[in-house]
């Protein structure tokens, strides 16, 4: 993929469209899809440096675009479902900030949690309950939100902590789950190996939960990480 390709790439990654972020950095459409197609030797220096602003690049980043960091991590995020893209443009905001000494001060939110599933001995997931709590953090995409009761997921979560779950019945063997298990809600670890399937304890004082004709299972969701 050649330099021009990244570079359409790019902006369709950050804004969407080449028309949408044409308006945005002020250069009419038909020059910007000309310098795609052409070539960014071929520009304006005036219009390449709109470019570059918009997309929070230098020029010589743009000019030894396919060596550059940034180009490798634009082929890694475009790989990258939507969600994970917004983890890494979240971060990379961060850091922007962080070099040009921007402060943001924290801000709580209020999350709508749909009350409490087990890390320890089991708890009931009730249809239709919420409960609106004050969160300190990042939120997530996800489906629901509910908190931690127990110990037996630690060092990953603690007790109390809320997380924050994305509905899905299929999961792959390792994933972090919320689960019911003999009508408790749990979040534990599902495996399935040779050995068969199971729900396990992060926290080895605690046994694994055998799925297996003996006992009902079902999986709610994957706890977003």
């Amino acid at each position: 993929m050649n330099r021009e390709s990244y570079l359409k790439d790019l902006i369709e990654v950050k804004y969407g469209t080449v028309r949408y972020f044409a308006e945005q950095i002020n250069v009419p459409y038909t020059t910007l899809r000309s310098i795609l197609e052409r070539g960014v030797s071929n520009a304006k220096m005036a219009n390449v440096i709109s470019i570059c602003k918009g997309l929070g690049i230098t020029p010589e980043q743009l000019y030894d675009f396919e060596d550059s960091n940034v180009s490798k991590i634009i082929k890694l995020t475009l790989q990258l479902k939507h969600e994970r893209q917004e983890k890494v443009y979240d971060f990379t905001e961060r850091q922007f900030n962080e070099q040009n000494k921007i402060v943001q001060m924290p801000t709580k939110q209020e999350v709508v949690i749909s009350g409490a599933v087990s890390a320890g001995t089991g708890e009931y997931l009730g249809d239709g309950y919420e409960e609106t709590v004050t969160y300190d953090g990042e939120i997530p995409l996800h489906d629901f939100a509910v908190a931690v009761n127990g110990d037996s997921m630690l060092p990953l979560f603690d007790n109390g902590q809320i997380i924050f779950v994305k509905k899905t019945t299929e999961v792959r063997s390792g994933q972090i789950v919320i689960a019911d298990y003999d009508q408790q809600a749990f979040v534990k670890k599902y495996v399935s190996d040779e050995n068969g399937s199971r729900f396990v304890s992060l926290n080895k004082k605690y046994d694994d939960m055998v799925i297996d004709e003996n006992h009902e299972s079902s999986i709610f969701g994957v706890v977003v990480l």
